[in-house]
């Protein structure tokens, strides 16, 4: 129930407009005196207020001004009954969201607090949306780009290049490479750093649901659409869009993604009003696109839009320089999550780091380390808590020595490779890994939470 906040310093005024306001289903709080209302605002959860323009000790534009000095946002209406052109350009000047005359017109009045509440609504909507596309609660630690490697200093540099510039950007790599954190260091570093980073994978969503989700819907648009909705493009008004997997929007998509990069304008799902986009374009992809508009699976004109500015990012097999210290980033990461006192990763479990290909990047490697805290007993990971599966040789060797794990632990590791290396072939969509393995969906979900892998999974879906 929404809440809304009467101040006139005429008691029956307050009284006949919190019988009104009542009986169209607001929870209403009434004072006649502006101190008295600033009070309520620190003690209540306020989604509106009416506030009387004239009042004998801070009269209402003064409260406009008050209110905003305290840190609040809520729409403020001011009520009047001298409806001259001054007053009405210095309330609007200074923020009010609209005002009505008195003697009051109740249809009128009641139509401007229900646009207000609404307007409130999406306020807060807007807020929490931007917050859970961040991904990161306040005060929560931004992960960041690691690596000194040759192949990373030119990742590194490129950023640098492209960051202050609101050219489209494209970002290659494989799966788990971090192409995520690069589009996140480019934001970070630009001059649109103040407004969001809202992130969408376009693998994540049903194609029935994309537009609505890119671009919003009216109330009313379809059924079930109760309300008014603004889609990612106008949440990074400002800031900057981020397309995961880019390569996997629907055709009919690409044609409407298209005229927005042409255009800088769309509609809402719906809606008949242009709605004006001002924000960077970064998209992703761990495939070939160029190889795809040959198949005609995507278009040519859309990838000549998106092929501005490239920026590649190297597999961790290219850059293994950088495993010693992105493992003891991670270890000591999951270590601090779990209250263990990992401080580290032993030389030989470094050692078997180094020789194994990753298959699965970076992210394959956190969820290793993450893994092996998990099991570790003393203050640096071991060998032991490694997975059999990067043993040298594993692959190679048939007399491989197991040291300190049993036979259906072995089989269980050799299970977990060949699941997480089918998943990964088959870009994570666990209908093709079924068939491909020749198992159920339903088994497959039942060992990828066996094995722990719906956390990578899970990542996947969310983004490199």
């Amino acid at each position: 129930m929404q809440r809304v906040l009467v101040v006139d310093d005429e008691e029956s005024v307050c009284q006949m407009l919190c019988d009104l306001l009542e009986a169209e289903g607001y929870r209403v709080s009434a004072a006649v005196h502006a101190s008295r209302a600033l009070e309520y605002l620190k003690g209540e959860d306020i989604n509106a207020a009416l506030v009387d323009i004239r009042m004998p000790d801070v009269d209402g534009l003064e409260f406009i001004t008050r209110v905003q000095e305290d840190g609040y946002s809520l729409p403020i209406i001011l009520m009047t009954a001298y409806g001259t052109t001054d007053t009405a350009i210095q309330a609007m000047k200074l923020g009010a969201f609209d005002y009505v005359l008195k003697p009051f017109n109740i249809d009128e009045l009641l139509l401007t607090v229900k646009k207000a509440v609404e307007v409130d609504r999406m306020a807060r909507e807007v807020k929490a949306l931007r917050q859970e596309l961040a991904g990161k609660a306040p005060g929560e630690k931004i992960e960041e780009l690691i690596g000194r490697s040759p192949a990373m200093q030119e990742v590194y540099k490129q950023i640098g290049k492209v960051a202050d510039t609101d050219y489209t950007l494209l970002i290659l790599g494989e799966t788990g490479t971090g192409k995520e954190l690069v589009a996140g260091a480019v934001h970070r570093n630009s001059r649109r750093k103040d407004g969001p980073f809202v992130r969408i994978n376009c693998a994540a969503i049903p194609e029935n649901l994309l537009e609505s989700e890119l671009f919003g819907y009216e109330k009313g648009a379809f059924t079930g659409a109760a309300n008014k909705k603004l889609g990612k493009f106008e949440l990074a008004q400002g800031g900057t869009l981020f397309l995961d997997e880019i390569s996997e929007m629907p055709l009919g998509m690409q044609v409407k993604l298209l005229r927005v990069l042409q255009e800088k304008e769309f509609e809402r799902v719906g809606g008949t009003r242009t709605v004006k986009v001002d924000a960077r374009i970064v998209a992703a992809t761990n495939r070939d696109l160029s190889q795809m508009v040959h198949e005609g699976l995507f278009r040519e004109d859309l990838y000549y839009r998106l092929n501005v500015v490239t920026i590649q990012v190297p597999p961790l097999r290219e850059r293994k320089e950088d495993i010693r210290l992105l493992a003891a980033y991670f270890t000591q990461g999951a270590a601090a999550k779990l209250g263990k006192p990992v401080h580290g990763v032993s030389e030989e479990a470094v050692d078997v780091f180094q020789a194994y290909d990753w298959p699965g990047n970076v992210r394959e490697l956190k969820n290793i380390c993450e893994r092996a805290v998990v099991l570790a007993r003393g203050v640096l990971v071991t060998r032991d808590e490694l997975p059999v599966t990067l043993q040298p040789g594993f692959r190679q060797e048939a007399g491989i020595r197991w040291v300190g794990q049993t036979l259906q632990e072995i089989l269980s590791d050799v299970e977990r490779n060949i699941i997480l290396h089918a998943l990964k072939e088959h870009n994570y969509n666990r209908t093709k890994t079924s068939q491909a393995l020749g198992i159920s969906r339903r088994t497959l979900y039942g060992k990828i939470k066996e094995y722990g892998l719906d956390s990578l999974i899970q990542d996947e879906e969310q983004g490199d």
